[in-house]
Protein backbone atom coordinates (compact mmCIF):
# COMPACT_ATOMS: atom_id res chain seq x y z
CA UNK A 1 0.00 0.00 0.00
CA UNK A 2 1.27 3.46 -0.85
CA UNK A 3 1.98 5.29 2.40
CA UNK A 4 0.97 8.67 0.97
CA UNK A 5 -2.66 7.64 1.54
CA UNK A 6 -2.10 7.12 5.27
CA UNK A 7 -2.03 10.48 7.01
CA UNK A 8 -1.11 10.88 10.71
CA UNK A 9 -4.80 10.93 11.66
CA UNK A 10 -5.33 7.55 9.97
CA UNK A 11 -2.17 6.10 11.45
CA UNK A 12 -3.37 7.05 14.93
CA UNK A 13 -6.64 5.18 14.33
CA UNK A 14 -4.72 2.15 13.07
CA UNK A 15 -2.26 2.23 15.96
CA UNK A 16 -5.03 2.36 18.59
CA UNK A 17 -7.08 -0.48 17.05
CA UNK A 18 -6.80 -3.65 19.22
CA UNK A 19 -5.58 -5.75 16.30
CA UNK A 20 -2.62 -3.40 15.69
CA UNK A 21 -1.95 -1.71 19.03
CA UNK A 22 0.39 -4.41 20.38
CA UNK A 23 2.49 -4.66 17.22
CA UNK A 24 6.00 -3.21 17.21
CA UNK A 25 6.45 -0.42 14.63
CA UNK A 26 8.36 -2.59 12.15
CA UNK A 27 5.66 -5.31 12.23
CA UNK A 28 2.94 -2.72 11.71
CA UNK A 29 4.81 -1.18 8.78
CA UNK A 30 5.25 -4.62 7.20
CA UNK A 31 1.54 -5.38 7.57
CA UNK A 32 0.46 -2.01 6.17
CA UNK A 33 2.76 -2.44 3.19
CA UNK A 34 0.76 -5.52 2.17
CA UNK A 35 -2.69 -4.06 2.91
CA UNK A 36 -5.07 -2.04 0.74
CA UNK A 37 -6.85 1.22 1.43
CA UNK A 38 -10.33 1.06 -0.10
CA UNK A 39 -13.16 3.50 -0.65
CA UNK A 40 -16.49 1.68 -0.61
CA UNK A 41 -19.87 3.31 -1.37
CA UNK A 42 -22.94 2.82 0.80
CA UNK A 43 -24.52 -0.66 0.74
CA UNK A 44 -21.37 -2.42 -0.48
CA UNK A 45 -21.14 -6.06 0.62
CA UNK A 46 -17.86 -6.78 2.42
CA UNK A 47 -18.47 -10.35 3.52
CA UNK A 48 -21.09 -13.06 3.13
CA UNK A 49 -22.22 -15.27 5.98
CA UNK A 50 -20.71 -18.78 5.81
CA UNK A 51 -18.38 -17.85 2.92
CA UNK A 52 -14.62 -18.48 3.33
CA UNK A 53 -12.92 -15.57 5.07
CA UNK A 54 -10.54 -13.91 2.61
CA UNK A 55 -9.87 -10.62 4.42
CA UNK A 56 -10.48 -8.57 7.52
CA UNK A 57 -11.09 -4.83 7.70
CA UNK A 58 -10.31 -1.80 9.80
CA UNK A 59 -12.82 1.04 9.52
CA UNK A 60 -11.14 4.41 8.95
CA UNK A 61 -14.25 6.42 8.10
CA UNK A 62 -17.96 5.67 7.83
CA UNK A 63 -20.12 2.93 9.32
CA UNK A 64 -20.28 -0.83 8.69
CA UNK A 65 -22.93 -3.26 9.94
CA UNK A 66 -22.54 -6.96 10.67
CA UNK A 67 -25.66 -9.08 10.50
CA UNK A 68 -27.04 -12.59 10.19
CA UNK A 69 -30.05 -13.84 8.25
CA UNK A 70 -32.51 -16.04 10.11
CA UNK A 71 -34.18 -19.13 8.62
CA UNK A 72 -37.27 -17.00 8.13
CA UNK A 73 -35.34 -14.44 6.10
CA UNK A 74 -35.16 -11.73 8.77
CA UNK A 75 -32.03 -9.65 9.25
CA UNK A 76 -30.56 -9.64 12.76
CA UNK A 77 -28.04 -6.84 13.33
CA UNK A 78 -25.07 -8.11 15.34
CA UNK A 79 -23.28 -4.77 15.53
CA UNK A 80 -22.54 -1.47 13.83
CA UNK A 81 -18.90 -0.38 13.66
CA UNK A 82 -17.16 2.94 13.13
CA UNK A 83 -13.69 4.45 12.91
CA UNK A 84 -11.03 2.37 14.67
CA UNK A 85 -13.07 -0.85 14.77
CA UNK A 86 -11.76 -4.14 13.38
CA UNK A 87 -14.06 -6.48 11.47
CA UNK A 88 -13.66 -10.22 10.77
CA UNK A 89 -10.20 -10.58 12.27
CA UNK A 90 -11.14 -13.85 14.02
CA UNK A 91 -11.79 -15.80 10.78
CA UNK A 92 -8.44 -14.47 9.57
CA UNK A 93 -6.80 -16.09 12.60
CA UNK A 94 -8.63 -19.41 12.33
CA UNK A 95 -8.89 -19.61 8.56
CA UNK A 96 -12.60 -20.35 8.82
CA UNK A 97 -15.76 -18.89 7.32
CA UNK A 98 -17.39 -15.55 8.03
CA UNK A 99 -19.94 -16.07 10.85
CA UNK A 100 -21.84 -12.96 9.75
CA UNK A 101 -22.33 -10.80 6.69
CA UNK A 102 -20.85 -7.32 6.48
CA UNK A 103 -22.11 -4.27 4.60
CA UNK A 104 -21.31 -0.56 4.54
CA UNK A 105 -24.22 1.59 5.71
CA UNK A 106 -22.52 4.83 4.63
CA UNK A 107 -19.70 5.62 2.26
CA UNK A 108 -16.65 4.18 3.98
CA UNK A 109 -12.85 4.17 3.93
CA UNK A 110 -11.47 0.79 4.92
CA UNK A 111 -8.10 -0.82 5.43
CA UNK A 112 -8.31 -4.32 3.92
CA UNK A 113 -5.91 -6.96 5.26
CA UNK A 114 -5.94 -10.28 3.39
CA UNK A 115 -6.14 -13.55 5.28
CA UNK A 116 -3.16 -14.93 3.36
CA UNK A 117 -1.04 -11.98 4.51
CA UNK A 118 -2.08 -12.43 8.13
CA UNK A 119 -1.36 -16.18 8.04
CA UNK A 120 2.05 -15.66 6.48
CA UNK A 121 3.06 -12.95 8.92
CA UNK A 122 1.83 -14.92 11.95
CA UNK A 123 4.42 -17.60 11.18
CA UNK A 124 7.14 -14.99 11.16
CA UNK A 125 5.76 -12.73 13.90
CA UNK A 126 3.71 -14.55 16.58
CA UNK A 127 2.84 -11.20 18.16
CA UNK A 128 0.31 -10.67 15.36
CA UNK A 129 -1.64 -13.72 16.56
CA UNK A 130 -1.62 -12.34 20.11
CA UNK A 131 -2.87 -8.99 18.82
CA UNK A 132 -5.80 -10.70 17.09
CA UNK A 133 -6.62 -12.63 20.26
CA UNK A 134 -6.66 -9.32 22.14
CA UNK A 135 -9.08 -7.90 19.60
CA UNK A 136 -11.25 -11.00 19.97
CA UNK A 137 -11.57 -10.45 23.71
CA UNK A 138 -12.62 -6.87 23.05
CA UNK A 139 -15.43 -8.09 20.81
CA UNK A 140 -16.42 -10.65 23.43
CA UNK A 141 -16.65 -7.99 26.13
CA UNK A 142 -18.74 -5.83 23.80
CA UNK A 143 -21.15 -8.72 23.21
CA UNK A 144 -21.43 -9.34 26.96
CA UNK A 145 -22.22 -5.65 27.47
CA UNK A 146 -24.81 -5.85 24.69
CA UNK A 147 -26.54 -8.82 26.36
CA UNK A 148 -26.49 -6.98 29.69
CA UNK A 149 -28.02 -3.94 28.02
CA UNK A 150 -30.82 -6.01 26.51
CA UNK A 151 -31.54 -7.74 29.83
CA UNK A 152 -31.17 -4.86 32.27
CA UNK A 153 -32.36 -1.79 30.36
CA UNK A 154 -35.71 -0.78 28.98
CA UNK A 155 -36.02 0.16 25.31
CA UNK A 156 -35.94 3.87 26.14
CA UNK A 157 -32.81 3.39 28.28
CA UNK A 158 -31.06 1.58 25.42
CA UNK A 159 -31.87 4.49 23.11
CA UNK A 160 -30.61 6.92 25.75
CA UNK A 161 -27.30 5.03 25.98
CA UNK A 162 -27.01 5.06 22.18
CA UNK A 163 -27.48 8.85 22.11
CA UNK A 164 -24.98 9.36 24.93
CA UNK A 165 -22.35 7.38 23.00
CA UNK A 166 -22.73 9.89 20.16
CA UNK A 167 -22.72 12.96 22.39
CA UNK A 168 -19.53 15.00 22.77
CA UNK A 169 -20.59 16.91 25.88
CA UNK A 170 -20.59 15.57 29.45
CA UNK A 171 -23.15 18.09 30.68
CA UNK A 172 -25.45 20.79 29.37
CA UNK A 173 -27.23 20.67 26.02
CA UNK A 174 -26.11 18.67 23.00
CA UNK A 175 -27.27 18.28 19.39
CA UNK A 176 -26.64 14.88 17.80
CA UNK A 177 -26.83 13.85 14.15
CA UNK A 178 -28.09 10.29 13.90
CA UNK A 179 -25.38 8.42 11.95
CA UNK A 180 -27.69 6.10 10.00
CA UNK A 181 -31.36 5.41 9.39
CA UNK A 182 -33.74 4.66 12.24
CA UNK A 183 -34.52 1.12 11.11
CA UNK A 184 -30.84 0.22 11.56
CA UNK A 185 -30.74 1.97 14.94
CA UNK A 186 -33.69 -0.17 15.98
CA UNK A 187 -31.93 -3.33 14.77
CA UNK A 188 -28.74 -2.47 16.59
CA UNK A 189 -30.65 -1.95 19.83
CA UNK A 190 -32.67 -5.15 19.52
CA UNK A 191 -35.93 -3.33 18.82
CA UNK A 192 -38.60 -3.07 16.15
CA UNK A 193 -39.05 0.36 14.46
CA UNK A 194 -42.41 1.01 16.21
CA UNK A 195 -40.74 0.30 19.58
CA UNK A 196 -37.98 2.76 18.69
CA UNK A 197 -40.58 5.45 17.96
CA UNK A 198 -42.22 4.82 21.33
CA UNK A 199 -38.82 5.02 23.02
CA UNK A 200 -38.11 8.38 21.35
CA UNK A 201 -41.49 9.64 22.60
CA UNK A 202 -40.68 8.37 26.11
CA UNK A 203 -37.38 10.28 26.10
CA UNK A 204 -39.23 13.55 25.59
CA UNK A 205 -39.93 13.32 29.34
CA UNK A 206 -36.20 13.78 30.01
CA UNK A 207 -35.64 16.55 27.49
CA UNK A 208 -34.89 14.72 24.21
CA UNK A 209 -36.47 15.93 20.98
CA UNK A 210 -36.10 14.04 17.68
CA UNK A 211 -36.51 15.85 14.36
CA UNK A 212 -35.65 13.96 11.18
CA UNK A 213 -32.04 12.81 11.72
CA UNK A 214 -31.31 15.23 14.58
CA UNK A 215 -31.62 14.63 18.31
CA UNK A 216 -31.59 17.58 20.68
CA UNK A 217 -30.67 16.73 24.26
CA UNK A 218 -31.58 19.47 26.72
CA UNK A 219 -29.48 18.10 29.60
CA UNK A 220 -26.87 15.38 29.06
CA UNK A 221 -26.48 14.69 32.79
CA UNK A 222 -30.23 14.20 33.18
CA UNK A 223 -30.29 11.78 30.24
CA UNK A 224 -27.37 9.84 31.75
CA UNK A 225 -29.15 9.58 35.09
CA UNK A 226 -32.20 8.21 33.30
CA UNK A 227 -30.07 5.67 31.42
CA UNK A 228 -28.45 4.45 34.66
CA UNK A 229 -31.73 4.22 36.57
CA UNK A 230 -32.75 0.76 37.80
CA UNK A 231 -35.37 -0.46 35.33
CA UNK A 232 -37.57 -1.48 38.30
CA UNK A 233 -37.57 2.04 39.73
CA UNK A 234 -40.68 3.26 37.82
CA UNK A 235 -42.52 0.09 38.87
CA UNK A 236 -41.52 0.58 42.48
CA UNK A 237 -42.65 4.21 42.43
CA UNK A 238 -46.01 3.24 40.94
CA UNK A 239 -46.43 0.48 43.51
CA UNK A 240 -45.55 2.89 46.30
CA UNK A 241 -48.14 5.41 45.05
CA UNK A 242 -50.75 2.64 44.86
CA UNK A 243 -49.93 1.39 48.35
CA UNK A 244 -49.92 4.92 49.77
CA UNK A 245 -53.28 5.67 48.19
CA UNK A 246 -54.73 2.46 49.62
CA UNK A 247 -53.29 3.32 53.02
CA UNK A 248 -54.86 6.78 53.05
CA UNK A 249 -58.19 5.41 51.89
CA UNK A 250 -58.26 2.73 54.57
CA UNK A 251 -57.07 5.15 57.25
CA UNK A 252 -59.91 7.54 56.45
CA UNK A 253 -62.38 4.65 56.22
CA UNK A 254 -61.35 3.20 59.55
CA UNK A 255 -61.82 6.56 61.27
CA UNK A 256 -65.33 7.05 59.87
CA UNK A 257 -66.74 3.52 59.96
CA UNK A 258 -67.29 1.34 63.02
CA UNK A 259 -65.41 -1.94 63.23
CA UNK A 260 -62.61 -0.83 60.90
CA UNK A 261 -60.09 -3.34 62.28
CA UNK A 262 -59.50 -5.07 58.95
CA UNK A 263 -59.02 -1.77 57.15
CA UNK A 264 -56.60 -0.55 59.84
CA UNK A 265 -54.61 -3.74 59.37
CA UNK A 266 -54.60 -3.10 55.62
CA UNK A 267 -53.40 0.43 56.28
CA UNK A 268 -50.53 -0.86 58.42
CA UNK A 269 -49.64 -3.39 55.68
CA UNK A 270 -49.73 -0.61 53.10
CA UNK A 271 -47.33 1.51 55.15
CA UNK A 272 -44.89 -1.41 55.42
CA UNK A 273 -45.16 -1.91 51.66
CA UNK A 274 -44.45 1.77 51.03
CA UNK A 275 -41.36 1.59 53.23
CA UNK A 276 -40.08 -1.61 51.58
CA UNK A 277 -40.46 -0.50 47.95
CA UNK A 278 -39.04 2.97 48.57
CA UNK A 279 -36.02 1.71 50.50
CA UNK A 280 -34.82 -0.75 47.82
Amino acid sequence: MNERYIDPHDRKAIRTAPMFSALPPEALDALLAQSDLQLRPRRTTLSEQDEPATACYLVLDGWVKLFRMTVGGDEVVVGVFARGDCIAEVPCLTGGAYPVSGETVTDARLLLVRTSVVSSMMRERPEIAMAIVSSTFRHLHALVAQVEQLKAHTGAQRVAEFLLELCDAQKGACTITLPYDKSLIAGRLGMQPPSLSRAFNKLEEVGVKISQNQAEVADVARLRDYMLEDRSAPWRRSLARLAWGSTLSCSVGSSLLPGGTACRASARLGLRLVRSVTST
